[in-house]
């Protein structure tokens, strides 16, 4: 089977757990076989304030477009609509980080590369597996190691900090969604922000805001700063992605320039594949799949990951 240089060294420089390492594999089994009732969460300091700045960011547009912009407008139905769709973008990019954020990205069982897994994997004389010697888990094809998760991720695309998480094959389609909805957010924002300047300009800064002139003129500038800044990251990372899918690699393969060894997705099948199903309404919904799990507050060792 070729692969990459990297797993070759793994390979060679680290051989499979042998039955008198340290390593506890029951109690990983045990812990691992459970894993599915419980919400994933990354301990990572960094990624944790962005996440919080993220969530803050956004509702300091939601409350410059409510209640300096919408509320004191005299055209009511201009207020209804605008605040409707605005706030349910707004809604829709939260429920996106939160389920990127909170999803297990694909992550690889620890422990698994033992005697016993290996002699159940009933594999062909000369074939050939990996095993990352940072997690000891075997590693599957376009697996990564990521050192901030500590874990392998499964089709591993990035971390991002944003979200507190790996982007990867379990939860790339609420990154994209996330992305998505923050750039129409921004882009809402910054039209609302041009109509506001004018009505204040013609009305000479007097009846256009129940907040001072001074103020208004603060909280728009920022907020048109804050739009423009995260149409400009969205919209990149958006289509980053989009290209990612329908090209059916990740951008650490295209980074380290991977050759293919897998039957690639292109396209719409590459979508399908992300998004799950042929086209339709429900590739916009953040909220599919959505279970309620049980909470436990947990920390599990071995990494900056626990579950709730």
């Amino acid at each position: 089977m070729p692969s990459s240089g990297h797993r070759l060294r793994d390979v060679e420089h680290h051989p499979l757990l042998a039955e008198n390492d340290n390593y506890d594999s029951s109690s990983s089994s045990s812990s691992e076989a459970d894993s599915a009732d419980r919400v994933w969460f990354i301990r990572d300091g960094c990624g944790m304030i962005c996440a919080v700045l993220t969530w803050l960011l956004v509702v300091y547009a939601d409350f410059v477009v409510t209640f300096v912009m919408l509320l004191p407008s005299k055209d009511f139905w201009y207020s209804v609509v605008n605040g409707v769709i605005f706030n349910c973008l707004a809604v829709l990019a939260l429920s996106s980080h939160l389920r990127t954020m909170l999803t297990d990205p694909g992550a690889v069982p620890k422990g698994n590369a033992t005697k016993e897994y290996m002699e159940s994997l009933q594999l062909k004389p000369g074939e050939v597996i990996y095993k990352c010697p940072k997690c000891c888990c075997i590693k599957p094809e376009r697996a990564h190691h990521c050192s901030i998760c500590k874990r392998c991720i499964r089709k591993m695309d990035h971390h991002c900090p944003w979200v507190n998480n790996c982007v990867g094959e379990k939860n790339q389609r609420f990154f994209v969604l996330f992305t998505m909805y923050v750039a129409l957010c921004s882009v809402h924002a910054l039209a609302l922000c041009g109509l506001q300047f004018i009505s204040c300009v013609r009305g000479q800064w007097t009846e256009c805001s129940d907040f001072s002139p001074p103020v208004t003129v603060i909280l728009l500038i920022f907020l048109c700063l804050e739009g423009l800044l995260f149409f400009t990251f969205t919209a990149v990372m958006f289509g980053t992605q989009i290209h990612s899918i329908c090209n059916d690699e990740t951008e650490i393969e295209r980074l380290k320039s991977e050759k293919p060894t897998w039957e690639r997705r292109l396209r719409w099948e590459g979508m399908k594949s992300v998004f799950g199903g042929p086209p339709s309404l429900l590739w916009m919904n953040p909220f599919v799949g959505f279970q309620f799990r049980r909470l436990q507050m947990r920390p599990r060792k071995g990494g900056p990951e626990f579950s709730v």
